[in-house]
């Protein structure tokens, strides 16, 4: 049948010549990425009919496939001349098969990949996806033991259809009609001409890019326009440029960016220390102790606001929700991204998010890069990082060892009585914590320590008999939360009855959501998490004003009494919590500036976008208005002061 198929190909587009395997390749590839977008349409139907741009989905999306194949017929068709010669048309037909099988094997197996993803990401693989390539083995655990199935059936497909492309390519080349030499010479510079333009896709100054297919205020809309493979294939371009990331949003004058950002009202009335480190000052803390408190802080893996009911989640978090009544509890805290990486340099370093990928991977933040460790450090503190899975994850252990913390404790240094495909169970890892704890106050020094959750991650696996569950089936995100949530009440309580328990700031708060989607170009409500601080002479308060993740380092040193130099532009919580504040936040390539005005959204390529947004309902909406000049700057200022500040070494203490 295959074979029959392939000839019948052969005799039906005969007047391709040699190009025949090129063309077959584009009919395929146009036939399984339109297939594809048909069948992730209608699983998605109520968001793309609610954008209104159905028949622009598929028009669009043919002419984003174009582009793909264009690529992909690139090199293929930079070597056609020599099927002009009857020595080496054979091996060209045969390297041509071979392409084109891997090519097509290629895009199956990104198109059966996106259903999961958009599950968890809520669009299409992007950067994440290449990310999460770099740990086969955490990842490959997390597929099979939570979507084993779809794990198989998906290998299964594109390894079948695989070896039906390549007999395909194999037989229908062997019949296809040889041209003379001149004439295949002749033709050779016009199909390139015309591949060269199928790349391009417009006559405008610059080539088409996927951010010309942002179509409507939908962000997983937009993804299903372009295909999985492009996608992902321009995430590894734009991964390449990422020390200049921030630049996709246009052109800013970098003299105005340090003005800009130094105008922010809490940060007016500091003292900047330094023109080689523009945003190095020195902040006097709100409470003068006699001491400096140790801090501790508890860094929850995707325990947004979700699962918070009193900030209107899902009731799986009784333990939280009893603690928030002895210390500060923030009603309105965002985070900066929706990677645990991201949380991790906006909460252990005051980082602001980028485009780019976190600092915690980036090569030129691997060492003296400040970081609340590399800070309390100088001052003689005890600083340790304590995780339940493999350190090296996203690579954490090099990113904290080389900036200020002394010790790595990790699954290697527990005996966990239970442990799932990302390690050891948050109970094992909080009495592993405990145990540090306890030598650290034995010490006598002050000490800082990071506790990083992993209990509430797919595949959702925690020990039997903890928790009433929440849903009939166990290994769910809700049960999973509650779960966390019943550790962590079990460490407080424990905490509170050590010594150390007066002279210590505890910090829960989440890196980010579970997942963040949305029918929101940006989807902001997914952004929200819970926060709370405790311990020592902590009251009850609630912190309502809009406030970031980056405000917690500074807020935090100003209530443990640390006068520090930090080059950190968080505001200073402690010092004024109720004035208006703002979040700002990173959705692939989207960033947004939040305040009680609204959102200012920075687009690559595009005009930015100006939107009233209701937190309660969480719904984003864009009028005719656009943003002032003023909040654009703001914005822009905003990210592109970090790419600044990476890329040129000045995130920073003065040696």
């Amino acid at each position: 049948m295959i074979d029959t198929y392939a000839k019948w190909f052969a005799q039906r587009f005969s007047w391709t010549g040699q190009y025949l395997p090129l063309f077959h390749l584009l009919l395929a590839g146009l036939v399984v990425l339109s297939a594809s977008r048909l069948g992730l349409v209608i699983w998605q139907w109520d968001r793309v009919s609610a954008a209104g741009i159905l028949v622009s989905t598929f028009v669009q999306g043919v002419r984003a496939d174009l582009i793909l194949l264009g690529y992909l017929l690139v090199i293929p068709l930079a070597f056609a001349p020599l099927s002009a010669f009857r020595k080496l048309e054979k091996w060209w037909h045969l390297g041509v098969a071979w392409w084109a099988s891997f090519a097509l094997i290629f895009i199956v197996f990104m198109e059966l990949a996106s259903p999961q993803f958009i599950m968890q990401f809520d669009v299409r693989p992007n950067r994440l996806f290449i990310e999460y390539l770099s740990y086969p083995a955490e990842v490959f655990a997390t597929l099979w033991n939570g979507f084993r199935l779809a794990t198989l059936l998906s290998l299964f497909g594109t390894v079948v259809l695989g070896l039906t492309f390549h007999r395909v390519f194999v037989v229908s080349s062997a019949y296809a009609t040889r041209w003379p030499a001149k004439r295949l010479l002749l033709s050779w510079p016009l199909v390139v001409l015309l591949v060269a333009f199928q790349i391009r896709s417009t006559m405008a100054h610059r080539p088409a890019n996927p951010a010309m297919f942002a179509l409507s205020g939908d962000a997983l809309v937009n993804s299903l326009i372009i295909n999985s493979p492009w996608s992902v294939l321009d995430a590894v371009h734009s991964l390449r440029k990422e020390a200049n990331s921030s630049e996709i949003y246009g052109k800013f004058p970098h003299n105005q960016v340090f003005a800009q950002v130094k105008a922010a009202p809490w940060l007016k009335s500091y003292q900047f220390l330094s023109s080689e480190l523009p945003t190095l000052h020195r902040q006097t803390p709100a409470r003068q102790r006699t001491r400096p408190l140790n801090l501790v802080i508890v860094l929850e893996e995707s325990m947004g606001a979700t699962f918070v009911e009193s900030l209107g989640g899902v009731p799986v978090t009784p333990e939280l929700e009893k603690l928030k009544q002895y210390g500060w509890w923030f009603e309105n805290l965002y985070a900066t991204g929706t990677r645990s990486v991201r949380g991790i340099e906006a909460v252990i370093a005051g980082y602001p998010p980028t485009p780019a990928r976190s600092v915690v991977k980036l090569s030129l933040a691997q060492q003296n890069f400040y970081t609340l460790a590399l800070g309390l450090g100088k001052q003689g503190y005890h600083t340790e990082f304590v995780y339940g899975g493999e350190a090296h994850f996203d690579n954490m252990r090099s990113f904290f060892t080389g900036n200020g913390f002394q010790k790595v404790v990790d699954r290697r240094d527990m005996r966990p009585r239970f442990e799932g495909s990302w390690g050891a169970s948050d109970e094992d890892l909080f009495d592993k914590s405990l145990e540090r704890l306890q030598h650290l106050h034995t010490q006598g020094k002050p000490f800082f320590s990071l506790i990083f959750t992993s209990s509430n991650h797919e595949p959702f696996e925690f020990p039997d008999g903890k928790i009433t569950l929440h849903e009939p089936n166990k290994q769910t995100v809700n049960n999973a939360v509650k779960y966390a949530d019943y550790a962590l009440g079990k460490f407080i309580q424990a905490a509170k009855k050590q010594a150390y328990w007066n002279d210590t700031l505890f910090l829960i708060v989440a890196d980010h959501d579970n997942r963040v989607y949305g029918d929101s170009l940006v989807p902001i409500k997914k952004f929200h998490i819970p926060g709370l601080i405790l311990g020592a002479d902590m009251k009850q308060q609630r912190i309502t004003t809009i406030a970031s993740q980056i405000d917690l380092g500074p807020t935090l040193l100003s209530l443990m009494g640390v006068t520090s130099e930090h080059p950190m532009i968080g505001r200073d919580l402690a010092s004024d919590s109720s004035s208006p504040g703002r979040a700002l936040l990173q959705f692939d390539n989207y960033f947004a500036w939040v305040d009680d005005g609204g959102a200012v959204i920075l687009r690559p390529g595009q005009p930015a976008l100006l939107g009233e947004y209701d937190a309660g309902s969480g719904n984003l909406r864009f009028g005719a208005a656009a943003p002032t000049s003023t909040q654009v700057d703001r914005a822009m200022a905003h990210v592109i002061l970090p790419s600044l500040l990476y890329r040129e070494q000045r995130y920073r203490l003065p040696p």
